[in-house]
């Protein structure tokens, strides 16, 4: 009965890790909602939000080219997450490398890419998602 409890006390620690794909740092602005605050709401649970280096060479890449306001706003907010370094070849897709870490890591994916949201169904990852421009939702079970 004991391990149980200890088995038990060890799973409920452990935190879900969450990918956050570049536009989920844009909800906030666009649909005035706090993404950290309602990730932590509707999983309910300890939670790692991770910020992926591909995701963060996207932001860093639309501040350079369009020097866009709403693309600096949106790094500051990425820089909030853990980050990590991914070692991926320069014409690696960021989808497919999001699908293999997400898939790999047991992790749920914060995307709002219908055609990510999509093929992360198909592998059964969960994936977090605005939904009525109001409010966030998840599909599939962690």
């Amino acid at each position: 009965m004991e391990a149980i409890k200890i088995a038990l006390t060890s799973v409920k620690k452990k935190p879900v890790k969450i990918i956050l794909d570049s536009n989920a740092f844009f909800v906030p602005i666009y649909f005035k909602i706090d993404i950290f605050r309602e990730i932590k709401q509707l999983l309910n649970r300890n939670i790692e939000l991770i910020l992926i280096s591909p995701i963060k060479q996207e932001l860093e890449l639309l501040i350079e080219k369009k020097k866009n306001k709403k693309a600096i706003f949106a790094l500051q907010l990425a820089l909030k997450c853990k980050y990590i370094e991914l070692d991926v070849a320069k014409d690696s897709l960021i989808d497919d490398i999001i699908v293999e870490k997400a898939n790999e890591w047991k992790a749920v994916v914060f995307t709002n890419d219908r055609m990510l949201k999509k093929r992360l169904r198909n592998i059964s990852v969960p994936v977090v998602y605005v939904r009525q421009k109001s409010f966030l939702e998840i599909d599939g079970m962690i």
